[in-house]
């Protein structure tokens, strides 16, 4: 009977001889992995985002166009032809001058027409006529109108700049003849930033409330709730509006520009607040959270160190979309004259010219800040969206 015993099975009472197989182990596939496959398992947490991320095309270009728009905060004074308040008393209301190429069939370069101007007795309004003897080459990288850059340092050098004795409108002037272009590339300070400064205030608040309902709970996680609660059920606008208006009048505009930052940040925390307490409360429960507290690691470092950074990308990406309803705002406020005003400039103080609607249908032009507004607000979105998506990049 013992011969049709398989020698290579166990024998009663024998030894098993340990076997190991000579193959090298892979821990990832038993295939082998193409380079593309090896270049992904081995990427970080933030290189597989920034890969999806390009695949979200509007959101690529719409963080191109809005770092088009910041870089006129560092540069206004170069690239606008004018300052924000220099007047031109003999063009009031002047309509917007088109750039041209050719003159007569000959090639001239870009330069604008020179205007006559005369009074229409019937609508008792200045009326702008293009005179067409009258060319006027722009200038490039030029000197002309004086300026303090960013209230330091005395300049006179800009991007562009009207012909000798002529006028360069590009968006008409106002009822002062100050240039509205100009004011668009000086508003955008003060209108971009505002944001930024606000959402910062914002994501502070919200980390530190956030973090502190969803890591202890209890009695602070239900303060804090009610709190939050007590904000959310107030109307927005009426809000910032009595908080603008309790800022002193006295306040110089740069009082009354922090002012208005901290007033947006201050109101716009609850919501971020309560995503960080949503999120610890499923991260504290994680093993690499426990082990931290069994090792002796303090509340703050678990919470700073161990749990916030498990969910940055999604603070950056709420934070993009919170800035939009910033700018929205400051515009608000401004244009309803509870905001900054002259000689600040932003896009709600030069919106503030256009509150007369007879004015608005005379001279269109005075609504041309509408324009960046909706492109900046719609960029913030879309790039808000891309990184949404991006902010879970395994999914």
């Amino acid at each position: 009977m013992t011969d049709h015993l398989d020698k290579n099975q166990p024998q009663p009472g024998g030894v098993v001889e340990h076997y190991v197989d000579p193959t090298p182990f892979d821990p990832v596939t038993t295939e082998e992995m193409t380079p593309e496959q090896e270049r992904y398992y081995q990427a970080s947490q933030w290189q597989i985002m920034w890969w999806k991320f390009k695949r979200h095309k509007l959101a690529v270009w719409s963080g191109v166009v809005l770092i088009l728009f910041y870089l006129c905060v560092p540069f206004a004074e170069f690239i606008a032809p004018y300052t924000a308040n220099t007047r031109d008393n003999a063009h009031l209301y002047s309509p917007p001058q088109s750039v041209h190429l050719f003159h007569e069939g000959s090639f001239v370069g870009p330069f604008v027409y020179g205007k006559k101007s005369e009074v229409d007795l019937n609508s008792m309004k200045w009326v702008f006529t293009e005179d067409r003897s009258q060319v006027q080459p722009i200038r490039f990288f030029c000197f002309g109108d004086e300026y303090k850059f960013w209230g330091l340092v005395d300049g006179s050098f800009h991007l562009f700049c009207p012909a000798e004795g002529g006028t360069l409108f590009l968006l008409g002037t106002d009822r002062l003849g100050r240039d509205v272009f100009s004011g668009l590339v000086y508003g955008a300070r003060l209108s971009l930033t505002v944001g930024l400064v606000g959402v910062t205030i914002s994501i502070v608040l919200g980390l530190f409330f956030g973090g502190i309902a969803g890591y202890f709970g209890g009695l602070a996680d239900n303060l804090i709730q009610r709190v939050i609660e007590i904000m959310r059920s107030l109307p927005e606008l009426p809000l910032w509006m009595a908080l603008s208006a309790a800022l002193p009048v006295t306040w110089s505009p740069v009082w009354i520009y922090f002012g208005l930052t901290i007033i947006l940040g201050l109101l716009d925390w609850p919501g971020l607040a309560r995503a960080v307490r949503s999120k610890l409360l499923s991260l504290r429960e994680e093993e690499y959270a426990k082990a931290a507290v069994l090792m002796g690691a303090k509340p703050q470092r678990v919470i700073t160190r161990h749990l916030l950074p498990g969910f940055t990308s999604h603070v950056i990406a709420s934070a993009t979309l919170s800035i939009p309803s910033m700018i929205l705002g400051e515009t608000a406020l401004s244009f309803l004259n509870l905001g900054l005003r002259r000689p600040s400039v932003s896009w709600g103080v030069l919106l503030n010219e256009a509150q007369n609607i007879s004015v608005v249908t005379v001279y269109p032009w005075l609504m041309a800040p509408v324009i960046p507004i909706i492109i900046v607000v719609l960029a913030f979105n879309f790039l808000g969206d891309g990184l949404r998506d991006a902010a879970d990049p395994y999914k």
